[in-house]
């Protein structure tokens, strides 16, 4: 038995384990599904080629996160990067982001989107969705552009039922001059906008090479090849596949929420189960090519938002560190998403994709010298009306039954890897600090609110 029991050896888990023994706490265990830790932040080596879970980028902007980095990696272990991303549309590549780069573009598409920006209704004061936030804050000419075809394609979900709760720090904003100096300017200045205008890699390693070296910092192994089965909340054991038992005092999770709630064991009269199919998350093709061709690109990212390419972004990891490809070759990322596909669906987009993708870049099949495929089958969390008014219930009913949900997936959100530090700080600090509780078993209520095609129980 271990007072503590951590679900998920990703980025949070992991720093949930450290910061606990950072507060003299020992008496955890961590567990890891995968026969490896880092969740999607781990790197695949490949004849001589590495390659992430896709496009995975180190944003700091935190003290706290800084000095950690310093003081565990070192930022002389990673390059320092001044962002080169960019739009590709009606056959020109113009700098992200978009609603500030029109240079370059048709003539009539630069009116359209000045003009609706100007007339554009502001007086909205809530919108109720994606649509309608982007028709107050930049106007229908750059949703028809960009915005509508882009965050549907990423998503893969209606953006008349996703919300805009996540929007603030992701999506900057612009102005007219903004806009206008975009068209008649050098758009260079212009890279620097956004929370990812600079970014740190790992020289070596890929993006895992700093996640193991805070890995290595611990004193208390990882078992992994530990994937949960059954969570007993009434005798507070978990029960994996291999058979394996194992109480606790207090569970921290980090696995997506969705899967949470399918292994929790309840009462009947708890419906917790059913509140995880309306937990909304699409999933991600990620293809990724070894190339015998230097520098087939000198950016590091681009944006799709046409429907004639059916992966929403390309990257090139030769960009971040010369070290990710051997000498005099090249590496590029795909990423396509969908949500609830078949398999031969999923088979059909990525033979697409790679079409695609061979034609734009005229790349030949013989200059592709190993490729590797990895599905992603949790990537971006659906933020919808659903989630926004019940997802702060189930994780207060979770609590209740010392039951901590968080990070990423633990807490169904949009985040980065240093807010992936931050969260797994925060539960170590609450869990260490935290003083003399209720019962858990205080027969307090919970329920979530039905969907229109439920019924009410009576």
């Amino acid at each position: 038995m271990a007072k503590i029991i951590i679900i998920g050896a990703g980025l949070t888990g992991i720093s949930a384990a450290y910061h606990l023994e950072r507060a003299g706490f020992y008496d955890y265990l961590l567990y890891e599904k995968e026969d490896s830790p880092g969740g999607l932040c781990r790197s695949i080596e490949q004849d001589g080629f590495t390659f992430d879970f896709t496009g995975h980028l180190l944003h700091i902007n935190n003290d706290y996160f800084l000095s950690l980095i310093k003081q565990i990696v070192g930022l002389d272990s990673f390059e320092q990067i001044a962002r080169r991303s960019f739009i590709y549309s009606q056959g020109n590549y113009t700098p992200y982001p978009f609603q500030i780069n029109l240079r370059g573009l048709p003539s009539s598409t630069i009116a359209e989107c000045i003009s609706k920006f100007v007339l554009r209704n502001k007086t909205t004061k809530k919108p109720k969705n994606f649509r309608q936030w982007v028709l107050k804050e930049f106007g229908s000419g750059f949703g028809k552009y960009f915005f509508f075809p882009y965050q549907t394609k990423i998503f893969s979900y209606s953006i008349d039922k996703l919300t805009a709760s996540w929007t603030s720090r992701f999506v900057p904003a612009t102005t007219l001059t903004q806009i206008i100096d975009g068209i008649l300017y050098n758009p260079s200045d212009t890279q620097q906008i956004g929370y990812n205008a600079q970014f740190f890699y790992p020289k070596q390693g890929g993006i895992f090479a700093w996640v193991q070296k805070l890995i290595n910092r611990l004193a208390n192994p990882i078992a992994t090849n530990y994937q949960v089965k059954t969570i007993d909340t009434r005798n507070k054991t978990v029960i994996f596949t291999n058979g394996h038992h194992e109480r606790y005092e207090t569970l921290i999770n980090t696995i997506p929420l969705d899967n949470l709630l399918h292994c929790l064991h309840e009462k009947p009269s708890n419906h917790i189960k059913q509140a995880s199919d309306h937990l909304l998350c699409n999933s991600i093709i990620n293809y990724n090519f070894g190339i015998n061709r230097p520098h087939i690109s000198d950016k590091h990212w681009i944006y799709f938002p046409e429907k004639i390419f059916p992966f929403y972004r390309l990257g090139f990891q030769h960009n971040f560190s010369n070290a990710t490809t051997p000498s005099g070759h090249s590496a590029l990322y795909g990423e396509c998403s969908f949500l609830h596909k078949s398999k031969h669906w999923q088979q059909q987009l990525l033979a697409n994709a790679i079409h695609k993708t061979k034609q734009l870049l005229n790349l030949a099949s013989p200059e592709i010298v190993t490729e590797k495929i990895i599905t992603i089958p949790h990537a971006y969390v659906i933020y919808d009306a659903w989630r926004e008014k019940n997802l702060p219930v189930i994780l207060a009913h979770l609590k209740k039954l010392d039951i901590h949900s968080v990070g990423r997936y633990g807490q169904w959100k949009y985040s980065s890897m240093q807010e992936a530090i931050l969260d797994g700080k925060a539960i170590a600090e609450t869990l260490t600090f935290i003083p003399a509780r209720k019962s858990l078993f205080d027969q307090q209520t919970w329920q979530i609110e039905p969907t229109r095609n439920e019924t009410t129980p009576q």
